[in-house]
């Protein structure tokens, strides 16, 4: 755990707060007092938890993390790296990126600091860069020079191929000092096992850029592989480094990253619990996640909680999902290797949740994605914001109202409701209206295959999927016939109806 941060990051304090408005934190301000008046308070075992905004109006801020000097810096996918004083609220850019190319999820995205910089004074970036035609992902080291406040040599650790999607992109620095890094498999079938490229992996490197002589692979910097698209990364106790990774259709999944492991994507989604997974785990030695969600929850940045700040959240693994649209603690067992409970907080409150920090008071900081290429509904105006959870008592809370932090799962008990089973699998991409994103998802009320008398083009293209549409042959003909007359009836406005021995007959031919 970094232990740059001092006591003066527990609160923010009236004194300055009004100097600099409580716009910008979201909290209000008591002339001569040292005290915080929080936007909203929820409760969690017990105890209760004050959340305020530590910055607003960003553009997806993709990655938050602590600096030498207690502050708080951040990258957003435009190709800024930013910094914002806790002390005083002050924000400052530090970087902006000429080259950087976005779409959709490539742009500038992860960012470290050495834990060191007195010794080690690096930042490293993973983005995507453009230069003319050509477009690639990019590992950068730059060094930080303090009193000029400045970045300086800037170094080319790697440089691979970019496409649209699944980058990954998250970095870390490990116990060893190894400089670790996800790389996505850029939605090009086959890479993730492929050992010879270094998409879909886990990649370690040097903090010059070089490959450690003790990787599993001689001269490669690939540690693990067999991933899709590995948005979180972090290192918990003991040094145990774990990960998420989302999936396709299903099976998104939290790992427990070791040396030379594979992961199984694409041949296995998930645990290993088909025939098709059993014959390929027969030959390739696979190992299975610590937990996986189906239906996916998208899940984006992960780190450990080892502090008693905040005792629920205590040997636990805290994780920010985007589809999922809260905040999930995971709670491991006393070796770290098993999740033995998930809870799910802040669900459809605060939006997209992407990046994560904790600092070493136990406060946690995490950041939304609301306007990003993929928004679940319309950014509030605020959007995009960094936000600070931190554990308070009666004094702050007042005659304040406080909601319950942890919600039920939604669909529990009604699975099979068309609306549930819409909203879990197909309300991400097309919307809760159906109307999808302009450009990259089809607005099914318009689709001549949703409109259309014959069913069968509709059902055979939900059951096997098309270029970034995966397939749902995996739920029941009964579940895929309510999806399908949800989106037909209820959102299209079509009359004729499908039933689940159209689906049958359909997927029989298949």
């Amino acid at each position: 755990m970094n232990r740059w941060f001092s006591s003066r990051c527990v609160g923010y304090v009236s004194a300055w707060l009004c100097s600099v408005g409580s716009v910008l934190c979201g909290i209000s301000c008591t002339s001569g007092e040292r005290t915080e008046v929080f936007e909203s308070f929820y409760t969690l075992a017990g105890d209760t938890l004050g959340i305020t905004t530590v910055v607003d109006s960003l553009q997806v801020p993709w990655e938050i993390a602590l600096g030498p000097q207690g502050d708080l810096w951040y990258t957003e996918q435009h190709g800024t790296v930013s910094r914002v004083d806790l002390t005083t609220g002050e924000r400052k850019r530090l970087l902006q990126l000429d080259d950087v190319f976005v779409l959709r999820t490539s742009g500038l995205l992860g960012l470290a600091l050495h834990p060191d910089m007195d010794t080690h004074p690096y930042v490293f970036l993973a983005y995507t860069a453009e230069e003319g035609d050509k477009r690639c992902s990019r590992i950068m080291r730059y060094s930080y020079d303090a009193k000029q406040d400045t970045f300086l040599d800037p170094l080319v650790i790697r440089e691979f191929g970019a496409w649209t999607s699944h980058f990954g992109a998250r970095i870390q620095i490990a116990p060893d000092g190894k400089l670790m890094v996800t790389s996505g498999d850029g939605a090009q079938d086959g890479y993730a096992q492929d050992t010879s490229v270094v998409l879909g992996k886990i990649l370690r490197f040097n903090i010059d850029g070089s490959v450690p002589t003790d990787n599993p692979i001689a001269g490669s910097p690939v540690w693990s592989w067999g991933l899709r698209n590995p948005q979180g990364l972090a290192f918990g106790r003991n040094g145990l480094l774990y990960n998420s990774d989302h999936g396709d259709a299903t099976d998104d999944e939290v790992n427990l990253i070791q040396k030379g492991h594979n992961y199984g994507w694409p041949e296995v989604e998930g645990y290993i619990d088909t025939k098709k997974e059993l014959g390929f785990a027969q030959g390739v030695p696979v190992a299975e996640p610590l937990k996986a969600w189906t239906p996916t929850v998208a899940p984006a940045a992960v780190v450990a909680y080892d502090e008693s700040q905040i005792p629920a959240f205590n040997h636990s693994l805290l994780l920010a999902t985007l589809k999922g649209n809260a905040l999930h603690v995971l709670k491991l067992d006393d070796k770290g290797t098993h999740v033995i409970s998930d809870s799910v907080l802040f669900r459809q409150v605060f939006g997209r949740l992407r990046a994560l920090c904790v600092d070493s008071n136990g406060d946690v900081y995490f950041g939304t994605s609301n306007r990003d290429w993929n928004p679940n509904g319309t950014p509030k105006p605020n959007d995009d914001r960094i936000l600070r959870i931190r554990k308070v008592g009666k004094r702050e809370v007042g005659n304040r109202k406080v909601l319950p932090a942890a919600t039920p799962e939604e669909g529990n008990g009604e699975q099979r409701n068309a609306k549930a089973l819409y909203t879990n699998y197909c309300a991400a991409c097309h919307k809760a209206d159906g109307k999808g994103v302009a450009d990259v998802f089809p607005n099914l009320t318009e689709s001549p295959l949703v409109l259309g008398k014959s069913p069968d083009p509709l059902i055979r293209l939900v059951l096997s999927g098309r270029r970034e549409m995966p397939a749902f042959h995996f739920l029941k003909d009964q579940e895929l016939a309510e999806i399908l007359n949800y989106t037909k009836q209820q959102l299209a406005k079509a009359e004729n109806a499908i039933d689940a021995a159209d689906v049958h007959r359909i997927r029989e031919k298949l």
